[in-house]
């Protein structure tokens, strides 16, 4: 597998659109789940944000993933 000039520039420009798709999707998210939170002691709230945080960096990371292969096969087809 050769990396092109497109292909590259398709994986930036889906990477972008990944964070941005990051952005939308966290802070919806993260509102409706802190707004359902039930947590009554500290300990409690705690592991809560603590799966927020893993949430966060699994949504992120399949964005930029995602995204960024997206790009890099669209920037590819586009060049011929």
């Amino acid at each position: 597998m050769e990396l092109t000039p497109p292909g590259l520039l398709g994986a930036v420009v889906g990477i972008v659109l990944g964070l941005i798709n990051y952005g939308v999707i966290v802070g919806f998210v993260t509102g409706r789940l802190r707004a359902l939170d039930k947590s009554e002691s500290r300990a409690e709230r705690e592991e809560f944000e603590r799966k927020l945080s893993l949430m966060r960096r699994i949504i992120l990371w399949t964005d930029v993933i995602f995204f960024g292969g997206i790009g890099y096969w669209f920037g590819q087809t586009m060049a011929g």
